[in-house]
């Protein structure tokens, strides 16, 4: 809104200008996000403790430590994350824009999807919320309007094509295979991330890291002197992501104000959901996919973590971890609970720097 009402006015009134520079919008949209958590973060708690008697339902057969150290703790706090990313886009985004709007949509459409679980699981006061197919069918249905709309608009050369990192001019045409490529990247890096968040601030701050990163590469892959100079895959518009992208880690730093153990409010479906569909959308607007697989590797290991002992213990009656996800296995084998979100951080932090390293070493 910002910059659709400002800029008209930059060549007249000294200043203004700074407007239209997106690395100045993404700066504003980090502070906007982090103010109104801070602003509206205690009023939102209150609000979901008191109609969250009970707070969030305790798996009985999770880590025995849980029943007592989180029974008790509102949910629903991707709520707070949501109110402080939307308006912050909303107020520095170029909302003529279509990328915006995509991922915003995705961002929100996904957000919805946890919100209706969460809320089956409070209203029960059960551990069982949205029929898992169902939840399924609707974050595809999601997806693959998304990706409709990202075939419509991405330029026609790069469209149905994927980048290979550390390779340099090289696209693999998937043609319409690009499509089913597309809604898995969303849905996979949205169940990966909600996998993920199973402790206090183990998942927040990888996805900010990847936030960050992903901002990184969206305004260099939309910058046409950058992508030619890094010999990247110029994609026109993905730039204003960074400013989306900004205000999700302006959304997470506030959150894990309140998240930080021992937390206030749970992130839950509401949150997880939403941000792991925020960064498969960036991912696949910005034609980095197989990049998201380093960055958010730390997702993909506690995914394939519950792949792994599912099938195991299915095909052979036998478990490989003691539980899964993966930071379950942990606390199991007796970690205490900041060793392993601490761990788990440098873990994203150092496949981030990775991930990065991508843009250079081709």
């Amino acid at each position: 809104m910002l910059f659709d009402f400002l800029v008209q006015y930059a060549d007249q009134v000294p200043g203004l200008n700074v407007f239209r520079y997106i690395t100045f919008r993404t700066g504003g949209a980090t502070v906007t996000a982090l103010l109104v958590s801070f602003l509206f973060g205690p009023a939102v708690i209150r609000a979901l403790r008191a109609r969250q008697s009970q707070g969030q339902p305790i798996r009985e057969d999770g880590p025995e430590g849980h029943l007592l150290t989180k029974k008790g703790t509102p949910t629903m706090g991707g709520f707070l994350i949501l109110l402080g990313l939307v308006p912050s886009v909303l107020l520095w985004a170029d909302l003529s824009n279509p990328y915006v709007w995509i991922v915003l949509l995705v961002t929100l459409g996904f957000g919805a999807v946890g919100f209706a679980d969460d809320y089956i699981k409070v209203s029960k006061a059960s551990s069982d919320g949205v029929p898992g197919r169902l939840k399924l069918v609707l974050e595809t249905i999601i997806a693959a309007i998304a990706v409709y709309a990202l075939l419509n608009v991405a330029p026609p050369e790069l469209a149905t094509s994927v980048a290979v990192p550390f390779l340099k001019d090289v696209l693999i045409p998937l043609g319409g295979f690009f499509f089913v490529f597309g809604v898995l990247v969303i849905v996979g890096a949205s169940n990966a991330v909600n996998l993920t968040d199973g402790l206090d601030g183990l998942a927040i701050v990888p996805v900010m890291i990847a936030a960050a990163s992903f901002g990184f590469i969206s305004y260099l892959v939309g910058n046409a002197v950058f992508s030619d100079y890094l010999q990247i895959h110029f994609v026109p518009g993905t730039g204003e992501l960074a400013v989306f992208c900004g205000a999700l880690l302006g959304a997470g730093l506030g959150f894990l104000w309140y998240n930080a153990p021992p937390a206030s409010v749970f992130m839950g479906d509401t949150g997880s959901l939403a941000l792991g569909g925020a960064l498969g959308s960036i991912a696949v607007v910005a034609k980095h996919e197989l990049v998201l697989v380093i960055i958010g590797g730390l997702f993909v290991l506690e995914a394939v973590s519950v792949i792994v002992q599912v099938v195991s213990f299915k095909l052979t009656g036998k478990r490989v971890f003691r539980m899964a996800p993966l930071h379950h296995h942990f606390e199991k084998k007796g970690w205490a609970e900041p060793t392993i979100v601490i761990r788990f951080w440098i873990i994203s932090g150092v496949l981030a720097m990775i991930g990065l390293a991508t843009l250079k070493l081709r």
